[in-house]
C-alpha cells in the first residue's frame, strides 16, 4: 500500500467507525455516510492520475452524481421523520412497522 493512501484508507475507516459506533441520531448517521462517499470520490478521482488512465475519469462523476442523490434521499428521510414521529433519534424508528 502506497503511503498516499493513507488518508483516504484512514478517512474511510473513521467513518465506518463513526457509524457503527454513534448511532443516536439520524444527521449523524446521514454525515458519517457522507464523509464515507467524499473519501471514495477523492480516493477515485486520484487513481486515474496515479495511473495515467484517462479511461477512468468518468468513474469520479458519476459518483458524485449517486453521492447527491444519497443526500437528497437522506434529507427527504430526515424531514419525514422528524415530521412523523418529533425527532430524528434512531431509537425511535421500527423498521418492521410502516
Amino acid at each position: 500500500m502506497p503511503l498516499s493512501h493513507l488518508p483516504f484508507y484512514s478517512t474511510f475507516i473513521l467513518s465506518t467507525l463513526g457509524l457503527a459506533f454513534h448511532r443516536t441520531h439520524l444527521i449523524s448517521a446521514l454525515l458519517c455516510l457522507e464523509s464515507m462517499m467524499l473519501s471514495m470520490y477523492v480516493a477515485l478521482s486520484t487513481w486515474p492520475i496515479e495511473n495515467q488512465m484517462p479511461s477512468s475519469t468518468l468513474m469520479p462523476v458519476l459518483m458524485l452524481a449517486f453521492s447527491a442523490c444519497e443526500a437528497g434521499t437522506g434529507l427527504a428521510m430526515l424531514v419525514a421523520s422528524t415530521r412523523t414521529h418529533g425527532s430524528d433519534h434512531l431509537h425511535n424508528f421500527n423498521l418492521l412497522q410502516c
